[in-house]
This record gives C-alpha cells, structure tokens and sequence, in this order.
C-alpha cells in the first residue's frame, strides 16, 4: 500500500491503517480517490492478498478513467454508494467497479465525504464462487458499508502485543448479534480444533464454546468476552493448554445498530514463544551490563584507595585520569541497564558526563560552568563508549590545562546533519600553547578514538578571542 501526501481529514490516516482487512475480505483492490482542483486523484491503493490484482502498475497519483468518474461523482454527490452491476474492461480483464464515500463519525446531514473509495474486483479468473468467497465477500460489502456511514473503522485497543495480529486469511468468523457462529473459514476452524473444540463450529455461541476448553496459567484478558460475543472492537490473546491464539474482534453495523460481528483468529504460539525468549535474552543482556557496570565502579574505587595512598602528585593525577576513564565507560553500561535497545540516548550519558566536571575542577582548585545546547540524539553502543571517553578526555583537558587553575567556562554544542554528528567544545582559557597541540597520552586516546573507532575527524582551534576550540565530526 502507498500513500500520496493529501489536504483531508486525519480520520483518513485510520481508515488507510485498517482498510488491507476490507480488501481480503472483499477479493478487491481498493482504491482512495481524493478531489483535486478539477477530478480526483488516487492517493492510496490496496491489493488483495488471496485474489488477483487488477492493478499491475501503480495507480498512486492518477486521475480515474471516465467510465470510473462517473460512478466516483455518483457517490460523492448522493452521499451513498454507487454499486457497479455491469462488466467494465480494464487492461484486458474483466472488472466490476463501485464507488463508496468515505465519512468520518460526527457525520451529519449537509456534510460532504471525506474521500471516494472504489472497489475493483477482476473477474478475470472468476470460477463459481464457493461457500468462502461467498461469505468473506459479504462481510468486505458490509466494512465497505460501514465506512461509507462512518462506522469503520472502530475504535480499537487491546492489551496483547498486536505482532502477530490476524489477518482475514488466517481465519474468519462471522457471528450474529447474539455472538452464534453464522460462518467459520477452514482456516478458523482448524485454529480452534487444534485449541480442543470437537467438532463444526457453525451454530454455536462462540464465548460458550470458548470457555469450555482447558486454558493456560495466564491472566486471561478482561476484553476477551467483548471479542467472544462480538460485542466490542478488541484484540487479546488466549493461552490454551498447548496453544495460544490471537483473537480480535469487529463489530458489524448497519444504520448505528450491531448487526454481528467478525472475528480473526491466528495460531501464533510459536511468535509468543520467540517473544518470551527475546525478553529473557534481553534481561541477561541487561543483568551484564549492570554486572559491567558495578565491576567497573569496583575498579574506579580501587584507583581512588590507591590514589589516596601515593604521595606523589604525578602518580594520583594519572590515577585520577584513569578513574574518569573507567567511569565514563560504566555510565554507558549503567544507561543500556535501563532499556532492551542497543541504541543509547547520549544525551543521557553525556549530561552524567558532565557530573564527573566539579570533581575535577575542585582537585584544580577552580570554579567551573558547564554549557550544553543541541542533542546527540540515539547512539549505537558501540559508538556511545568510544564517545563518552573522547568526551571525558576533552572536557577533562579543558579543566585541568585549558583554565589553569581560573574559574571559567566549558560549552558543548551537539548537532546532527543528514548523516553527520558535529561536536563543538569551547573554554575560555588560555588556548593551546603557542597554537600548537600537545602530544600527551590524553591527546593519543582522543585522536585514535575518533580517527579509529569512530571513524571521523577532529581539529583543535585557539580562536583570536582566546580559549580553545574543539571540533569533532562523526559520520553515521
């Protein structure tokens, strides 16, 4: 499905989102029809997923051809669906077309639709239609219906993960406003056979059927006997004995009453088990990284005994070095502890970067301001340990050499453009000594952390106004 940018209501962003299950069930391509300056202009299409499309070649963009304007004014100036009953040719196929408004719920009497959507169904390879066909075609006339009055699609929540959500063709169930089962695909009813129903299911109160079979150990969801009796739009899953199935409802309108319901259904036993194994992996995955963490915060308290014992004051400003190393590495394992993604908001590990300053600046015996503006935006975590080290060196080095000892100010400005990180830092020290750069351990980790592992560049500047700027650029 393609969308082409539009001026409309956002009602039409929900009907786009659930319109694939009209087009199974209706054996049709759709097609959203929206006005321009002199016709109407298709915006968006839908093909069938167990039929054959009409439309090999995009359609997105086009105006409609005569015979299919006719029937597209029709509805939009009748308010009601235009029903195609003569044979229409397209591409060498034989077609049947019909046009139906789209109105959004506040509906009224003197509103205009929204959209025109057409159905276009290729009787090219039509053979007798069987007892299927017949039934999922009916249940695509009444969602077509329903749109046109602003019924559909309906509101929906639901407290089950919605990967793994069924479609027409996994199994179809057509219930009466009593919740009785009127129809049940193949394909539905092997998914409940499999759950332990004996039997047909056609005739049967589907929530009474439901109920009796053994469950699983899981909270049953307080929604499953709205999706049961067709009573509400809803989607749960039901953990049986050996199976667990995903369930969703919708309920059937016509003229704002209920009229019955459809309910989808799909075996995703398998989706769930990878589900849970993926959140079991991502817990260990989080649990070493806390382990990482809390052993790295072991190392720094080591460092610092070790400093606290040395009497030389070289020795304890290169364990001090070494402490803010194994510092800002264990922020960035402390920040993926807290979320399954490996990408790392760096913003995050940059500001408990910045916590790291006064301890340096009070062992400089100075007073020192902190700027940040921009963001860094999602980082992979990889890239997040090299920078926070890089970034730890430089604000580091602007403390200890670049004030000397003065209070003053540090400013880190971060900006993303397209594909590049730019990263500004910027004291208002004393600059670099005769404009030239150091060539200390600090330098060599920053300059082989960027060039190496990061992949970009960095220059060091002293601008006329004094201070030093740092600028760092990383592609991405």
């Amino acid at each position: 499905m393609a969308v082409k940018d539009f001026q409309g209501e956002s009602w039409l962003s929900a009907v786009l989102a659930d319109w694939q299950l009209v087009a199974d069930a209706a054996f049709s391509d759709l097609v959203l029809w929206v006005p321009s300056r002199t016709t109407f202009e298709a915006s968006a299409h839908a093909r069938p997923a167990a039929a054959p499309t009409l439309f090999y070649r995009d359609i997105i963009g086009n105006s409609p051809r005569s015979d299919w304007a006719k029937r597209i004014n029709q509805a939009w100036t009748t308010k009601e669906p235009a029903l195609g009953s003569e044979l229409e040719r397209f591409e060498g196929n034989a077609s049947r077309v019909s046009a139906y408004p789209v109105f959004a719920p506040d509906k009224s009497t003197d509103s205009v639709p929204i959209a025109i959507i057409t159905r276009h169904t290729n009787l090219g390879e039509s053979r007798m239609p069987n007892k299927l066909q017949l039934n999922f075609v009916a249940v695509g006339e009444e969602l077509l219906k329903m749109i046109s009055q602003g019924y559909y699609p309906t509101a929906e929540s639901g407290s089950a993960p919605k990967r793994g959500a069924p479609r027409a063709n996994d199994g179809l169930i057509r219930l009466d406003a009593a919740g009785r089962v009127l129809f049940a695909s193949p394909s539905a009813l092997s998914v409940f056979n499999a759950a332990g129903v004996d039997g047909e299911l056609e005739g049967r109160l589907l929530a009474e059927t439901v109920n009796a079979l053994p469950t699983g150990f899981n909270q049953v969801d307080e929604g499953l006997p709205l999706i049961l009796t067709g009573k509400g739009a809803w989607r749960s899953d039901v953990d049986f004995e050996d199976q667990t199935v995903s369930l969703r409802s919708v309920p059937l309108m016509s003229d704002g009453k209920r009229n019955g319901a459809i309910v989808l259904c799909r075996d995703v036993t398998q989706l769930r088990v990878r589900d849970r194994e993926l959140i079991s992996k991502d817990a260990t995955i989080r649990e070493i990284h806390h382990r990482v963490k809390n052993n790295l915060q072991t190392v720094a308290s080591l460092l610092r005994i070790q400093s606290r014992q040395t009497k030389s004051q070289e020795v304890k400003e290169s364990l001090a070095q070494a402490m803010r190393r194994v510092s800002a590495i264990a922020v960035v394992h402390d920040v993926l502890t807290e979320g399954v993604d490996q990408d790392v908001s760096f913003d995050q590990v940059f500001k408990r970067i910045l916590t790291l300053v006064p301890e340096t600046a009070v062992s400089n015996n100075t007073q020192v301001t902190t700027e940040f503006e921009g963001s860094f935006g999602e980082l992979p975590a990889e890239r997040s340990t090299s920078l926070a080290l890089v970034l730890t060196e430089i604000v580091s080095n602007a403390v200890e050499h670049g004030l000397e000892d003065n209070p003053g100010i540090i400013k880190v400005a971060a900006e993303r453009e397209k594909k590049i990180l730019r990263i500004t830092v910027e004291d208002n020290g004393v600059g670099l000594p005769e404009g030239k750069l150091g060539s200390g351990l600090g330098t060599q980790i920053v300059k082989t952390l960027v060039e190496s592992e990061l992949r970009g560049n960095i220059n060091w500047t002293s601008p006329i106004r004094g201070g030093t700027r740092v600028v760092i650029e990383i592609p991405f």
